[in-house]
């Protein structure tokens, strides 16, 4: 195909809002594609180049493409710069500046050359590569390219959107549930895209978990009391819930590679753990999760989740590492020489990797076999006692369930004796400019919204207007900006119409005196038109870099925390 062509449908994904329009024009486009051009297709629609666990991006700056544009167009710095003041972005400034027809590319070529740039490791190398890209488009792919290197193209496609598109090409909406799985073991839709077209349905039924592709991690339903528990699991494990930072451990070799809950690679993070790993670990190949968490070597008391993830700094890592040395506690492990085991009852895996691990920096996370709800709720109160949030229980015979929120793991929090069962992670969908002093900053109020997995939508459930400091109101505009939309964004689903539309990728923490009911917001809302809202919600600490925007609490987990508080209020 070639790139212009690409660009049409492009065109057409961004002027759609309705998320089924979107399936059925992304299945127009890939049906028409060779699987290595749905591969690229696919990461560029999702403006990237490659899955975000490669850590690749392309280091240009806006600086750098307005010289760019300037330096193909033989036009003043100074006049694209008005130019982008007036458009208010930089692929409508480069479909206005460019006259050129362009060469006619194809689609792959485009993608190759993109691909390249991103690699280039030096600034002079990248412009020089940009703008000979630049030379070869005409206006109108100009635009896309531009957007996509400038981290700005939004055209409303996110996953599941993709997914659902695939199952159609597969010859069934009823194939989703297949496709989301191998995505799940694999966290690369553009290799899921590749293989159904090359290989056909079966290749999917048949996938499997790879070394060095990060497995979507699964996730836990909550409860509020450990009868519930009990009550669901009968004879489970209890394992203590530590507030550090979720990572999964690849091992190949003498390959090592960890990724976060988000699925970001965090390698460089841990570099006492890759060592830990390849001293220790006698096999071959391995993925294992854990929770790391740092302490204090003289008290042995754990630090907080806010001091373990400042190891996210890009300098002086070893510094950090001799001054908040951390543990992980391993829970889990999916894989192992050569072996995908997520099949295996959770016991056996557990008694697997209990084998693998030495008594070292990466232990077994404090685990009970427990069958009466009074033995879960000492063992509770022991972790509350030592700072720690709380437990989880986990069903014995469970498979290992990849992107799946179930309840074969259950948590269990010290928050949940609060009057809200717990606080609540909230995407930023818009905001507002404010009134008084805050209107000074531009910013008074932020729209925010839960998700809903069953729809891949985002439902409004509340405005947030306080929790955060001046210098962070200011500081989270700035950012807020940087994606910041011309209309609501077609995952949306909102009655409430802010002054700004921003892209959904931000996800705060919130807490609140009560979930009530509300007309006016579309989270979980019923036949009678009524969602769910939050009562005097606050912020609490600034954005969660941790989590993407379908990592935020969703519709069902509102419903759940509504019913804990209202028999709560009875009792």
């Amino acid at each position: 195909m070639k790139f212009l062509e690409f660009v049409i449908y492009l065109r057409k994904l961004e002027e759609t809002s309705s998320r089924i329009e979107l399936s059925e024009i992304l299945y127009e486009l890939l049906k028409n594609l060779s699987p290595d051009e749905a591969k690229a297709a696919v990461y560029l629609i999702l403006g990237e180049i490659l899955p975000s666990f490669y850590g690749l991006e392309f280091g240009i700056s806006e600086k750098l493409i307005i010289e760019a544009l300037s330096k193909s167009t033989k036009v003043k710095v100074s006049e694209v710069t008005s130019i982008y003041k007036k458009t208010g972005d930089l692929g409508e400034t480069a479909k206005e500046l460019i006259k050129r027809e362009g060469k006619n590319l194809d689609l792959l070529g485009v993608y190759k050359e993109l691909l390249d740039i991103a690699k280039s490791r030096g600034t002079l190398d990248k412009l020089m590569k940009f703008i000979s890209l630049i030379n070869a488009l005409s206006p109108n792919e100009a635009k896309y390219v531009v957007r996509i290197v400038d981290g700005k193209l939004r055209l409303g496609v996110g996953d599941a959107t993709i997914i659902e598109a695939l199952a159609l090409i597969a010859g069934s909406r009823s194939y989703k549930t297949l496709i989301e799985r191998a995505y799940n073991l694999c966290s690369d839709i553009g290799l899921v895209a590749e293989k159904l077209l090359l290989e056909g349905i079966d290749s999917i039924k048949n996938f499997s978990i790879q070394v060095g592709y990060p497995v979507r991690m699964a996730l836990a339903e909550r409860v509020s009391s450990p009868e519930e528990i009990i009550k669901r699991l009968g004879e489970c494990a209890i394992e203590v819930k530590y507030d550090g930072m979720r990572i999964q451990v690849h091992k190949n070799g003498s390959q090592v590679h960890i990724y976060s809950r988000n699925l970001e690679n965090v390698t460089h993070m841990f570099p006492e753990v890759i060592d830990e790993c390849l001293k220790t670990l006698r096999v071959e190949s391995i993925i294992f999760e854990g929770e790391a968490i740092t302490y204090n070597e003289d008290t042995g008391e754990f630090y907080p989740f806010q001091i373990t993830i400042q190891r996210k700094r890009k300098y002086d890592i070893h510094k950090y590492v001799q001054e908040y040395p951390l543990k992980v506690f391993t829970f889990d492990v999916l894989y192992i020489n050569g072996e995908d085991i997520t099949q295996k009852p959770f016991i056996e895996r557990r008694k697997i990797l209990e084998k693998v691990l030495t008594n070292g920096l990466i232990i077994p996370s404090e685990m009970n076999i427990v069958k009466e709800a009074r033995d879960i709720q000492k063992i509770f109160e022991k972790a509350i006692s030592q700072g720690l949030e709380g437990i989880m229980a986990k069903r014995l015979d469970a498979p290992y369930v990849a992107g799946s929120r179930n309840y074969n793991w259950i948590k269990l929090k010290r928050s949940y004796k609060g009057s809200l069962a717990d606080t609540i992670d909230v995407v930023i969908v818009g905001y507002f400019y404010g009134k008084g002093l805050r209107a000074k900053l531009g910013i008074g109020s932020l729209l925010v919204a839960i998700y809903n997995p069953n729809n891949d939508t985002f439902e409004t459930i509340s405005k947030v207007g306080s929790g955060f400091s001046e210098h962070e109101w200011t500081h989270l505009k700035d950012i807020l900006d940087e994606i910041k939309l011309t209309h609501k964004h077609a995952r949306v689903n909102s009655l409430i119409e802010p002054d700004v539309w921003v892209e959904p990728k931000y996800v705060i923490t919130v807490t609140a005196d009560e979930i009530t009911r509300s007309p006016l917001h579309t989270a979980g809302r019923d036949m009678e038109d009524t969602g769910y809202a939050l009562r005097f919600p606050r912020a609490l600490g600034f954005i969660r870099s941790d989590k993407n925007a379908e990592d935020a609490t969703t519709v069902d987990e509102i419903i759940k925390l509504y019913q804990i508080q209202q028999k709560r209020a009875i009792e």
